[in-house]
């Protein structure tokens, strides 16, 4: 009980501070984080961990995860045998989109740079490759994980999606798309979706046999 209430503490103290970004962001004025944060950018231009992260941002594109999407419905479906696991997935994930373009409108934050190559257009607060990624590629964990055969398997999978959801929502800081305070907005947002939809599974009894085991009469 005392772990929940730091957790429901920490997780207020960081919706605030992200509130007040978005107002600062609003208004003209750049966040404290975002300040000493450009140098680094810089000094990563033309290196190969911009190369390497450019590559990496690709996979929180739409080229890239719209296909990908539709390849986990089918998979999901064949899983699960039910529709709802599917439809949560997709769902969750154009919500958070939705969301994402609706903060953008109001914060109207424009990037530190302009990249069509790189999907990043329009305005940059929060990050939709912190955002989505982690709605997307979390749910992927959530779903594949409770499949997987062993808590090995399982640890190895989802650590594998973190990681990967992280380095994606990194790329775009790193390739000078968004500022630092976009990602961790993204982010947080992102993860509180997530935990939404995992919410919302765990509470949909959509069938008796959802984890693979027969149910006992």
């Amino acid at each position: 009980m005392r772990n929940k209430k730091i957790g429901i503490i920490f997780l207020t103290l960081i919706l605030v501070i992200i509130g007040i970004w978005s107002i600062q962001v609003k208004i003209g004025i750049v966040p404290l984080i975002d300040r000493p944060t450009r140098d680094l950018v810089e000094k990563l231009s033309n290196t190969a961990i911009f190369d390497v992260f450019r590559k990496i941002t690709e996979l929180g594109s739409s080229t890239f995860l719209i296909p990908f999407v539709v390849v986990m419905v089918i998979v999901l479906l064949l899983l699960y045998k039910h529709w709802f696991p599917a439809l949560l997935f997709v769902s969750s994930i154009v919500l958070t989109h939705a969301l994402n373009v609706a903060i953008k409108m109001v914060t109207t934050r424009e990037r530190p740079s302009i990249s069509v190559d790189a999907h990043a257009e329009g305005y940059s607060f929060p990050s939709g490759h912190s955002m989505i990624p982690m709605v997307c590629y979390g749910l992927v964990a959530y779903f594949i994980g409770r499949k997987l055969p062993s808590s090995t398997a399982k640890f190895a999978f989802q650590s594998t999606c973190g990681i990967l959801v992280l380095l994606i929502g990194l790329s775009r800081y790193v390739i000078n798309v968004h500022y630092l305070t976009d990602v961790v907005a993204g982010f947080t947002l992102g993860f509180l979706l997530l935990m939404g939809s995992i919410y919302i599974d765990k509470k949909f009894e959509y069938s008796p046999t959802r984890d693979g085991e027969k149910s006992n009469p």
